[in-house]
This record gives C-alpha cells, structure tokens and sequence, in this order.
C-alpha cells in the first residue's frame, strides 16, 4: 500500500510530496517500516475520499484548499465504515504529520488540519475479580513451597488489600511496612497515605520473618531468589501460573487486583472521594468508571437470578 499510487487519480506534485515525505520518515526520523506503511496507507485513504467527496484530481492546491469540515467529512465517513476510533486516531496522526511536513517543506500550508480533534477511544471499565477469586488466589500464593511462596502471597495480598499498582508495591521499603499507614508514590510522583490493614501486615510480616535476605530499612521488602529488587514480570508469570491453577479468565492480572480492591470497597458502601485519594486517581471521573462496573454487575446478578429473565 506504500507507494503504489495506480488506483488514485493522484496529480504528480503530490506523487513526489509523498516519495519525499516517506523518504524523510525513513531516513531522518528512522521510523519503523510499518509505521510509514500505516500512515502512508492513513494520507491515501484521505485522498481517496477527497477524490469521491470532491470529484477532482488531488493535487496540492486541493490538499492547501481543504477545510476543517472536508476534514471532519472524511472522518465521519471511516466512522461509518465501521473503522475503529483507535484506527481512526492513528489516520490523523498519519495524515497531520505529512501536512506539517509539507509546511516545513514548503510544498503547501493548510492549518485546518490542526483543528482536527482526535477521535477518543471509549474508555473500558475495569475488569476485577471476584471476592472469593481474590482470596483463592493469594491462598494459593501461600500455600506454594518456599519463601518465595509466601513473597507472592504478601504482594498479592497488599494489592488487592491496598488497590496499590503493580510498581507502587514493589517500591515499598522495610521501613514503610514499618508503620500502620504507607506513603506511596504513584504516577506523576503524586504520594497518598494508605492503610495497611491489620490482615496484610500479618501476611507482610509473615513473608519478612521468613525472607532469607537482610533487609535495611531502606531496602524493597520484596526480592528475587538472589535478593534484587523483584521483577514485576517475575510477579506477572507467577500469577499466571496461579490463574491457570484455578481456571480464571486471562483478564485476572495483578492490576486486577487493583480493580477488586475499589470495586468491592465501593460495593461495602464506601464513599467516591475516599475511594479517589485511596487509587490516587488525579480526576474523579476515573473513579467513577468503578460505579459502573458496580451497576454493570449488578444487573448480570439479576439477569442470571430474576426468572423473568430467564
């Protein structure tokens, strides 16, 4: 699809426009092969459009004379078509950068092209496990051979007991554990104080009493076989060990954990705001997406109990 131009009625200043600006994605900017592929695909489904939209041979004057609504035509029409919004959010991205290149080419100017809004992909709600999924699966953590067992039980166990990420839990120190509250430092290094609840700072300190390494109070409390700071694919490949052992869905990841940790806290009554300081969610609206996971659920318990919906 790169360069093969024979299907469009395409004029020959933008045939060699688009020659040159593939050349410089390859060459100057060393973007990968398929990348320039896509969007060389994105800025030909453009033209193709234009030529049906317009009725007219494209060629730059066209390309300099398009508007912000040719522009949103175009996207409508993909929209249509069925073309998914993160297909279609890569087309613009495609089709502004050879824009912005022909303006600092000076093959053409058009600034309409960056008006053009990005098409939002739809938010996916959060995908937790169920109560007795969770405890099943930090059980089984624990009933594992070995210090390292009871390692992926106290992690797992803080996950879903403290809704904390995957990289926020293994940066926590000996000293952190130390306390009844743990300062975490989460995305944009915004830091929030969150509980450890009497249940997993037994589980925590289990696994210290048993942890062959030293630990200073500096030191991540959570370690490899040899005694560096673990691996967070290390953790990911042991839960999913855990997760084939019980049969659960591949969606049950530790950040899944996470989602159980609001989702079910939400559903024992607890208030959104404390619930946003708890995730350490910058905007409310993400925590929100926890209410219709709660909603969601809770119609599918209906449907599978009421008889009339049976």
């Amino acid at each position: 699809m790169g360069g093969d131009h024979s299907q469009l009625p395409l004029a020959d200043d933008v045939i060699n426009a688009l020659e040159k600006w593939r050349g410089w994605l390859r060459d100057e900017k060393r973007v990968a092969a398929k990348t320039v592929e896509s969007y060389s695909f994105d800025i030909q489904n453009l033209f193709r459009f234009i030529t049906q939209y317009r009725g007219v041979q494209v060629n730059l004057k066209t390309l300099a004379a398009l508007t912000l609504t040719d522009f949103r035509a175009w996207l409508a029409h993909n929209a249509a078509g069925d073309i998914s919004a993160a297909s279609r959010a890569r087309a613009v991205a495609g089709v502004r950068n050879f824009y912005r290149w022909c303006d600092r080419s000076g093959e053409l100017h058009n600034a309409a092209i960056e008006l053009l809004k990005i098409p939002k992909n739809p938010r996916r709600l959060p995908r937790p496990v169920t109560e007795a999924q969770a405890q099943n699966l930090v059980t089984l953590a624990g009933e594992e051979e070995g210090w390292a067992a009871l390692r992926d039980e106290a992690l797992f166990t803080l996950l879903y007991g403290a809704g904390l990420r995957i990289g926020e839990a293994l940066g926590i120190t000996r000293g952190d554990v130390a306390q009844e509250r743990i300062t975490v430092t989460g995305k944009g290094n915004k830091q929030r104080n969150v509980p450890l609840l009497p249940i997993v700072k037994s589980v925590v300190e289990k696994y210290l009493a048993v942890c062959p390494y030293a630990l200073k109070p500096e030191s991540r409390i959570f370690v490899g076989v040899r005694g560096e700071p673990l691996n967070p694919a290390v953790a990911q490949r042991n839960l999913r060990g855990l997760r084939r052992q019980l049969g659960l869905p591949d969606s049950v990841t530790p950040h899944a954990l996470r989602h159980s940790f609001a989702t079910h806290l939400l559903a024992s009554g607890a208030d959104l705001r404390s619930l946003q300081e708890l995730l350490g969610h910058s905007s409310l609206s993400t925590t929100q997406l926890y209410t219709q996971v709660d909603a969601q659920q809770l119609a599918n318990t209906y449907r599978a109990a009421h008889p009339r919906a049976k």
